[in-house]
């Protein structure tokens, strides 16, 4: 059964900020009734958020009465509600709606909240919410689903919409493909996946390894990748689904123009060919896997600088390389194939 879904970007309706809610109304537009922000009342989600043109945005609940879900569609710095959401929420609830959340503030965990979904026979949903506690163990893989993951070099450049369009392009070319989710977003448009960035330190390999168990019966795995493994927040995270999930390649990911690394000014993002080479190392230790493509971000920039941004990072690289959107993503999707096919003539096997 599909959800009505209402998305509450309230103050936070920036495309960055509320990826959530911009890639709902992208993948999952079916589900999708309406953004709910106040101040932005009367206007359509497009000129928010970059997608939705027939998207309203809304005020009131009562603008559309038959919705059954409202959807936190937002990312937040640690994953906290902003308290000028609250009170929205409190009235969904009230009104009969079901909760998700993807943050790390559980709204599960507001005791009254909890009773009021009970009285109204509503659902709380916190997608990070997980019991996960396994180790790695690096048995019961199977060696020919062929795992592909993204990684990146830097948190918050499109590793979730990279990893699908590349899936999706290849379930239209006819292959058994499969996008693994690990963020809220990515679990939220597949109906499925583990929260790799909530789980305890301990099983977080463990858990990456699982989610590998829990869909290697397709051909081809391409899994969402997190963060990098040079950023100074995200980086455990990034390197423990990098070993957990023991990828047999890798799709880089960039964004144009971002010298940076986000939430610190003063920390330059290193040259692209460093970050290769780093993942292809880190890799190695857990099963040798090397960079296949390069994906590159370009929202910032004309069509005409994504052009030539394409052909001067494969010349750089010797690599595959396209903005999977405004370019499509088959370039990446041939790689993937192409060393799909390499694996199994080399026999290179799970040990």
């Amino acid at each position: 059964m599909k959800r009505k879904m209402i998305l509450l970007t309230e103050g936070y309706s920036d495309p960055h900020p509320a990826k959530t809610a911009r890639n709902l109304i992208i993948y999952k537009r079916e589900e999708v009734a309406a953004v709910f922000d106040r101040k932005n009342a009367g206007i359509m989600a497009s000129e928010l958020l970059g997608a939705g043109e027939d998207v309203p945005v809304i005020g009131s609940f009562e603008d559309f009465p038959d919705a059954d879900t409202l959807v936190i569609g937002v990312a937040t710095a640690g994953g906290k509600i902003p308290e000028n959401m609250m009170e929205i929420i409190f009235e969904a609830v009230r009104r009969g709606l079901n909760v998700v959340s993807g943050l790390h503030d559980f709204v599960s965990d507001n005791n009254e909240l909890r009773e009021i979904a009970r009285k109204n026979g509503v659902t709380l949903t916190d997608i990070r919410k997980n019991s996960e506690k396994e180790v790695t163990t690096r048995k019961n893989i199977n060696p020919d689903c062929f795992r592909v993951l993204t990684v990146g070099n830097d948190c918050g450049i499109g590793k979730m919409v990279v990893a699908l369009e590349i899936a999706n392009d290849l379930k239209r070319s006819g292959y058994d493909a499969k996008f693994a989710a690990t963020g809220q977003t990515g679990i939220l448009i597949e109906n499925g996946g583990i929260p790799i960035d909530a789980v305890v330190g301990d099983f977080l390999n463990g858990s990456a390894e699982r989610l590998v168990r829990l869909n290697q019966d397709h051909d081809i795995m391409i899994i969402e990748g997190q963060a990098s493994i040079t950023h100074p927040r995200y980086s455990s995270v990034s390197l423990g689904l990098l070993h957990g999930s023991m990828p047999q390649a890798l799709i880089m990911c960039y964004e144009m123009g971002r010298d940076y690394v986000r939430g610190f000014e003063n920390i330059k993002i290193p040259p692209l060919t460093e970050i290769i080479r780093f993942n292809e190392i880190a890799a190695s230790f857990m099963y040798p896997a090397k960079v296949i493509g390069v994906a590159i971000n370009s929202r910032k920039y004309s069509g005409k600088d994504a052009d030539a941004e394409k052909e001067r990072i494969s010349n750089e690289t010797g690599l595959p390389a396209c903005d999977v959107i405004r370019h499509g993503p088959q370039v990446l999707s041939e790689a993937v194939i192409y060393h799909r096919e390499k694996y199994r003539e080399e026999e290179i096997l799970l040990v």
